[in-house]
């Protein structure tokens, strides 16, 4: 029988090879068991994380992640999906945020938060923060820099506050009541319904909001 989770390194964190046909209850055991195992290799340490040979629904990304998190000390900065610009722009933003904290001894100017945030809930960051989670209706997210929510984002968010004309907020469902990037805002009630990740940015002071696409990652930048 072959293993059914297959762990592999690579250059920017793990690659998580799933079983295909697997019950995914089953398959979240077998996961907990494999990196309960492998604890002692990766303990304390910061990685990105890609699932592959299964397509996982953002449900089953969430539990999956939750589990490898709650059977191991490893510090998930973000989940890398199959596509190729999606993918190019998390580690654009893992590579920039390592070589900010490599040249500093100062605290990190970026956090990875692991949760939802419910009505009412509000986070902030200094610097810039990636989210695993989704963002309900009445609940805000805040930061300095960019605002990255692996999930829904249907409350508000508020990216740039310290100015940040390149800030961006990416998120994989983009339903917010507010977005804010340094002084501009949308209110985009019920228009972004479109389905897969999008990004929220500055032109020339105007607000978009957009498909993550490759064409779209080329021209922003993060600084």
């Amino acid at each position: 029988m072959r293993d059914p989770v297959i762990i592999k390194g690579n250059h920017y964190g793990l690659s998580v090879f799933l079983d295909p046909e697997l019950p995914m209850e089953q398959l979240l055991e077998a996961l907990a068991s494999k990196f309960r195992e492998a604890s002692r290799f990766f303990r304390g340490a910061s990685l990105a994380l890609s699932f592959e040979g299964r397509a996982l629904t953002q449900e089953e990304t969430n539990a999956a992640v939750n589990t490898i998190c709650d059977n191991s000390e490893i510090h998930i900065s973000c989940v890398i999906d199959t596509d190729k610009a999606r993918e190019a722009f998390f580690r654009r933003v893992l590579e920039e945020q390592e070589e900010k904290e490599s040249g500093s001894h100062k605290e990190p100017e970026g956090q990875f938060c692991k949760g939802t945030l419910r009505s009412g809930q509000m986070l902030e960051a200094e610097g810039s923060v990636i989210l695993l989670g989704d963002v309900n209706p009445g609940a805000r997210i805040a930061a300095k820099g960019n605002i990255i929510v692996l999930g829904a984002l249907r409350g508000t968010a508020l990216a740039g506050l310290s100015g940040e004309k390149h800030a961006v907020i990416v998120a994989l469902e983009m339903e917010p009541v507010q977005i804010r990037i340094g002084g501009a805002a949308l209110r985009p009630g019920g228009r972004f319904k479109a389905c897969g990740p999008q990004i929220a940015y500055l032109d020339f002071g105007q607000l978009r909001v957009e498909p993550l696409c490759k064409e779209i990652i080329d021209e922003v930048h993060l600084d």
